[in-house]
C-alpha cells in the first residue's frame, strides 16, 4: 500500500469512528414521553385565547387545547407563559416543546419551525375608531396603527402599509390595548376576537372593523425535524375534530363553530 493509500484509509477509518461515536439525533417525542410531561408555551395576555383569571390561573382557548393535547398523549402539562415576540425563541431554545399561542403559519416562519394542522380560526384585521376612514392598506398613509410586536399583524402591516404610515409596536397585547383605550392610537392591527373583547374595555370608543388583512388560522408550533412529535399532535387534533371536542372548545371561547373547512382538515 502506498503512502497515499495509507493516508486515505486512515482518513476513512477516522471518519467512520467519528460517525460511530456521534450522538443519535434527539427524538423530542421520546424525550417527552420519558419525562411524562409536555411543556407548552401559551399566551397569558390575549383573551379569549389565554389570560389569567381571578384565581391567578391561566384560562382560554389555547389553554384548553394545550390541556387536551397533553391529556390525549397521556402526559402531564406544564404551561409556559409566552409573549408574541418570544414564543418561537422559546421553542428554539428548548424552553417549550410545543407552542399553542395563536400562532399563524407563513413562509418566513416555516423556514425555522414546523406547524400542525389548524385548530382554531383567527382573522387578522385593522380596527379603529368610527371617525377614522380606512378601508384598505392605502388609507393608512400618514396614520399610526398599533400592533403587538412580532405578531402576524406586525409582519403583514410592515409589508403592506405605505411608507408614510407609522406602525407603533408594543411589547404585548395588554400594552397595545391600553394604548387604544387611552387614545394614544386610533387604529390597531389585531385578531377579530381580541378586538371584540376590546370593545368591552372601551364602550365609548368601540373599535370598528376597517378591513380584513388576512383570513388565518391558529396552528401548534414545534421545532423542525420532529416528525414523530408532529405526527402525534396531528393525530390528537384529527381525533378531536372527529369527536367534536375541538369544536366544543372553539364554541366555548369564540362563540362560533369550528369552520367546516378547518373541521375537515386532517393530517
Amino acid at each position: 500500500m502506498t503512502c497515499k493509500h495509507r493516508l486515505l484509509a486512515l482518513s476513512i477509518a477516522l471518519g467512520l469512528g467519528i460517525l460511530a461515536n456521534a450522538p443519535a439525533q434527539a427524538d423530542a417525542l421520546a424525550d417527552i414521553q420519558k419525562a411524562g410531561v409536555v411543556r407548552i408555551g401559551v399566551p397569558q395576555d390575549f383573551a379569549p385565547f389565554g389570560s389569567v383569571n381571578t384565581d391567578l390561573q391561566l384560562q382560554g382557548l389555547d389553554i384548553d387545547v394545550a390541556k387536551l393535547i397533553a391529556q390525549k398523549m397521556g402526559l402531564k402539562v406544564q404551561l409556559v407563559p409566552v409573549a408574541s415576540a418570544n414564543r418561537i425563541a422559546y421553542l428554539q431554545t428548548h424552553k417549550a416543546d410545543l407552542v399553542i399561542s395563536t400562532l399563524g403559519k407563513n413562509a418566513e416562519r416555516e423556514k425555522v419551525i414546523d406547524f400542525s394542522q389548524p385548530y382554531a380560526p383567527y382573522n387578522n384585521s385593522v380596527f379603529g375608531v368610527a371617525s377614522v376612514a380606512v378601508s384598505g392598506p392605502a388609507d393608512l398613509a400618514g396614520k399610526t396603527v398599533g400592533v403587538a410586536r412580532g405578531t402576524f399583524q406586525d409582519l403583514q402591516l410592515t409589508d403592506t402599509a405605505p411608507k408614510s404610515a407609522t406602525i407603533k409596536r408594543y411589547e404585548d397585547n395588554n400594552a397595545m390595548i391600553s394604548a387604544y383605550v387611552s387614545g394614544q392610537v386610533q387604529l390597531v392591527g389585531t385578531g377579530d376576537f381580541v378586538a371584540y373583547a376590546l370593545a368591552e374595555k372601551a364602550p365609548n370608543n368601540k373599535p370598528v372593523l376597517k378591513y380584513i388583512i388576512q383570513e388565518s388560522a391558529c396552528n401548534v408550533g414545534l421545532n423542525k425535524g420532529e416528525a414523530a412529535l408532529l405526527g402525534k399532535v396531528n393525530e390528537v387534533l384529527s381525533a378531536a375534530k372527529k369527536s367534536g371536542e375541538l369544536n366544543a372548545i372553539v364554541q366555548k371561547w369564540l362563540n362560533v363553530p369550528l369552520p367546516a373547512k378547518m373541521a375537515s382538515t386532517f393530517q
